[in-house]
């Protein structure tokens, strides 16, 4: 008999879950999901992580940072979007997971899932704080220093008191996201529509205006902290160190700002409520990271042409160049745009992390009762909705903005080492299964995706690691605790091996064309 903990989830019985009341509105074609892409994308990277890679990390090399980590993120997208037309399911890259390296291995992506999402989101609730603070400045409006932070920052290996008490607008923009989207998926997509629409005009006014305003005596010397930066462990190996012994340069830079392309697989969470799964969600994945990394690589050119890679505000980069070359009056127009994009990441991330609990809930893993309930008049898991919400509001009103972030991409890097992985064995074991969609240049793309995020998950501080085993720890409690106990998948093997005399586990019964005959 086969590892149970390694059981794989049968696709018929994927599908039948989407019957009945529990399942979720089809009301996303792929424009609506190209938009819910680019509205997790473009925002805190633009906004925000630029100012602190360049300065930091890699100075006008920032732009090949972008190169690398959007390299690594189309390589995986491709992954994802074979996988979201074949499973058309809630649950991203868990439920894929869960169909090809069996329940363990799913449990581990979910929870990093959880650690994208919910993690993320708080910070990215920190980084329109900031441009909030910002916005209102601009009419010198200022709130008291004890309502703008998180009490204490993390500053090379070390904790520091900033003076503040909370950060007020952090937890007050948390909850207003939460009642939207607990309202119902298509509001929520209508309104990420239109906040998309605002903060591409906006990025676009930067990049044409913005252009006329470029001293390319800034982009020398092109890579002050070296093309390198590459570490395993924390141990630097190619490149140089700055004093606490961290790696800088271009792919150290990469690995950082790598958060800039986090959402785009939050694309793949709503497939169960797409109008057409098996075109629209492979549409909205690719066309959402194309269009984004030519965005990312133009903004950085213009923002290190424009000001040089020393004197870059790392808190409101965008705007503080603009200011720093005599254009005060675009400063209320890039603040608006940045409050506007920033929100609008905070939205799609904040739709997508009820979504992978709810798959989680479907198998068991969790407590259904709770992160399974869809509520009877707006088709949400509105549960699980207000209590990500309040899980945002408490780390973003309370932790610093470097700690959160650092967690948040070591954690997702895995997931795509784990979906590339995952598409090489499902060619494997099931090479007749219906794909809508197939992956260009399998199987060299997915062994790229695998490579290259390796790359930067090693080219991350040494805490990093440690954060995340200590994630996974408490993860692995969890799942041994109470998961693996209620497990559907474990019932329903044991069910099927009372009925037949032999195990399912490990058979993944992909089957080809239409899986629900």
């Amino acid at each position: 008999m086969a590892n149970p903990l390694f059981a794989r989830k049968p696709l018929a019985l994927l599908l039948e879950e989407m019957k009945g009341e529990n399942r979720l509105r089809r009301v996303l074609g792929p424009v609506q999901l190209s938009a819910l892409g680019v509205g997790a994308i473009i925002g805190t990277g633009i906004f925000v992580l630029t100012g602190i890679a360049a300065h930091d990390k890699t100075g006008p090399a920032l732009m090949l940072s972008f190169v690398v980590s959007g390299l690594a993120c189309i390589f995986a997208a491709l992954c994802y979007a074979e996988f979201a037309s074949m499973v058309p399911v809630a649950g991203s890259a868990y439920t894929y997971a869960y169909a090809t390296l069996g329940e363990l291995f799913a449990w581990i992506i979910g929870w990093d899932l959880v650690l994208e999402y919910g993690v993320g989101s708080a910070t990215v609730a920190h980084g329109w704080s900031h441009y909030f603070q910002d916005f209102i400045g601009i009419f010198h409006i200022h709130l008291p220093g004890t309502l703008t932070n998180a009490p204490f920052d993390f500053v090379q290996g070390h904790f520091a008191r900033t003076g503040s008490i909370v950060d007020l607008p952090a937890i007050v923009i948390t909850a207003i996201i939460t009642t939207v989207l607990v309202i119902g998926i298509k509001e929520s997509a209508s309104l990420n529509a239109t906040m998309v629409i605002i903060k591409l005009a906006v990025v676009v006014f930067v990049i044409v205006v913005g252009c006329f305003y470029i001293n390319p005596a800034n982009w020398h010397p092109f890579a002050p902290y070296g093309f390198a930066g590459v570490s395993f462990f924390g141990k630097t190996l190619f490149g140089q160190t700055d004093s606490g012994g961290q790696p800088l340069g271009m792919l150290s830079g990469a690995a950082i700002i790598f958060f800039a392309y986090i959402g785009f697989d939050s694309v793949s969470t709503h497939a169960e409520e797409a109008k057409r799964p098996n075109r629209d969600v492979p549409i909205g994945i690719v066309t959402s990271l194309v269009l984004c990394t030519v965005l990312y690589i133009a903004v950085s050119a213009i923002l290190t042409g424009m000001v040089r890679y020393d004197q870059i505000d790392i808190n409101a980069p965008v705007s503080a160049a603009f200011r720093q070359v005599g254009l005060t009056w675009a400063q209320f127009l890039i603040s608006l745009g940045a409050l506007t994009g920033i929100t609008s990441v905070l939205l799609v991330m904040m739709l997508s992390q009820p979504r992978v609990m709810l798959a989680m809930a479907r198998d068991g893993l969790v407590p259904k009762s709770f992160f399974g309930a869809v509520h009877e008049k707006f088709r949400t898991p509105w549960k699980s909705t207000i209590l990500t919400g309040c899980f945002v509001a408490l780390m973003a009103g309370l932790l610093p903005l470097r700690l959160l972030a650092d967690l948040v991409n070591i954690g997702t890097l895995l997931a795509f080492v784990i979906v590339c992985a995952a598409v090489l064995i499902m060619r494997r074991t099931n090479p007749d299964a219906e794909r809508p969609f197939r992956v260009w240049g399998a199987p060299v793309t997915p062994i790229l995706g695998i490579l290259i995020c390796l790359l930067l998950m090693f080219s991350l501080p040494a805490e990093n690691w440690l954060r995340l085993f200590v994630w996974l720890a408490i993860g692995f409690a969890i799942y041994f605790g109470y998961g693996r106990n209620h497990s559907v998948m474990k019932n329903y093997t044991a069910a099927e091996l009372a009925r037949s005399g032999a195990s399912l586990a490990g058979a993944t019964d992909v089957r080809p064309k239409d899986p629900r005959k």
